[in-house]
Parts: C-alpha cells; structure tokens; sequence
C-alpha cells in the first residue's frame, strides 16, 4: 500500500511539474524593442485601427471622451465576464509598464508582473502586430487624458480563474501565422494587417471551439453572440455581396447599401474605421473580399 501511495504521490508530481513548464510564460526577445523611438502621429492611426477605445473606454463615453481609457467595458463569454482594465497613462493605469512591458502584453499576453492575460484582450490577433507599430501605439497612448477610475476584477470562476493554465490555451491558439497566405499585391498586404493583426476582426466574427479559440477553418463566417442575444454575422467574401465600395464606404460612414446602420458594439469599431485613411478602408474591403481559407 505505501509503494502504491508512493507511486501516486510521484506521478502527481510528474504531472504537475509538467503542467508548470508548458504553462508557464513566453515573453519576447527584447531586442525589439530596444532603441526604438516612437512616432505619436503614427500611433494615433494604430489606435483608431486596433480599436482601443472600443473595449478600454467607459462604456458611455462620446466624442473626445472616449480618448479617456478608464475601463469598464464588459466582456461576456461563456467562461465568464470579463471587465477591460483602465490603460490611461496613469498610475491605476499602465503608467510604469515599460515600451517592452505594453508589446508582452499586447503580442504575448503576459503581463509585467509575468502572469497570464486573459485572451478578452485579442493578444492572438495583435500578436502579428511589427515591433514598431507597437512602440508608436505606446508612444501615442502616453500622450492621453489619464483615469484614476480603478480596475473591476474578472467574473470568472473555477477553474478559468486560474491564470496559470493559459500557458496551456497558448500553446494551441497563439501563433503569429498569417490565416490568408495569398495575398500577391500591397493593398491587399495591407489589408490582411489591418485585418489579421490590427483591427482583429475574426475575435468577433469568426467561431470558437470548445476552448475559446478561432476556428481558422471557418474564417470571417460568422458566430453567435457571447452575451447570448442573436449572432455575429459572416463578412467573409462568400457570405457578405458588398462590393469593394460598399464595404469601404461603411467602415466610414456606418452605413449599409440597404440604407441601415451600425449599431451596437459595431458603431464604436465605425468610429475608428471612420478616422482611417481612405487607402486603409479600401484595403480591409479588398481584404475582405479575398476567398476564405479552408484547412
């Protein structure tokens, strides 16, 4: 009977070691990010494009306001709710993260203290963000109103309250690998940037598997809606008839060839797409319109 509990007692501990080095944080090389100065003019447009008022001002907030990144966004899932932190440059906010301590946040999800980030912040899309545009998005975010409005924790409970094992959801849904390869021209280069890595338009628009992480076989086809009312629809180019000028002339305007409008949630990403430069509009919709993957 002891050699068996002995026994028991090793695998436990086999297979909770195990558990802690494939879980534990990957951070980034830091040599990318040293000695690089960041471009606030640029910065700005990388915030309107990775839409980080969407989730990170107050709820309510209009106009100018929503340069103010108090928090308080609620996030619903089915794991729980998530409530998006106050990131003003202040010191409820991310004041004393460093250039390098905001990009392992952004690409890696790991936060300075080197824990896990839950995935509500769309780490596995900006993950494919260059080096410099994370340091001109930095550099524009310091320049903002600061908030002392204090941060709400998760709702969560056992076990996704357990940070540790993201380290394990990483390993199977964090890659910084483009979904569409084809892409021959620079528009539409740009427009899979826009897309895949800044705007992250397939955190809401693409399924989930059992986990929580993107269905790359069905890309852009549509999902239900976390919070449970209705579904996301499909914008991929075999569901979604727009023409290149129809979808463009929505990320401005908001509205759709049949004379509706953004609403929701979606009204705040128009308010961002709206501030793009015409050329970055018509890039995502070239996007857009590019045939989807299939595995």
């Amino acid at each position: 009977m002891k050699r068996v509990l002995a026994m028991l007692i090793v695998i436990v501990l086999a297979v909770f070691t195990a558990f802690w080095i494939l879980s534990r944080p990957q951070i980034l090389p830091p040599e990318d990010y040293v000695n690089r100065v960041g471009d606030r003019s640029k910065g700005e447009q990388l915030f309107w494009a990775a839409g980080c008022a969407s989730c990170h001002a107050d709820p309510a907030a209009e106009g100018q306001d929503k340069l103010i990144l108090s928090g308080g966004y609620r996030i619903d899932s089915p794991f729980g709710t998530f409530i998006a932190p106050n990131i003003s440059p202040g010191p409820v906010g991310i004041a004393e993260w460093t250039t390098y301590d905001f990009a392992n946040a952004l690409l890696a999800g790991v936060s300075p203290d080197g824990s896990h980030i839950y995935p509500a912040l769309p780490y596995t899309t900006y993950t494919r963000m260059n080096p410099q545009d994370v340091v001109d998005l930095k550099a524009f975010i310091d320049t903002l109103p600061v908030s002392d409005v204090p941060n709400q924790p998760h709702e969560l409970s056992f076990p996704f309250n357990v940070r540790r094992g993201l380290g394990l959801w990483k390993q199977l849904n964090l890659s910084p690998d483009w979904v569409v390869t084809d892409v021959a021209t620079p528009q539409l280069q740009r427009g899979r940037y826009l897309v895949e890595a800044l705007g992250h338009c397939a955190e809401c628009h693409t399924p989930r598997n059992l986990i929580g992480g993107l269905d790359t076989s069905r890309w852009l086809q549509g999902a239900p809606n976390p919070s449970g009312k209705g579904d996301i629809p499909a914008i991929s180019a075999d569901k979604l008839d727009w023409s290149v000028d129809d979808i463009a002339y929505y990320l401005e305007t908001g509205f759709t060839p049949d004379f509706d409008s953004a609403g929701g949630q979606m009204s705040k990403v128009i308010f961002g797409t709206a501030k793009l430069s015409s050329e970055d509009r018509r890039a995502i919709a070239a996007y857009l319109k590019l045939p989807s993957p299939v595995d």
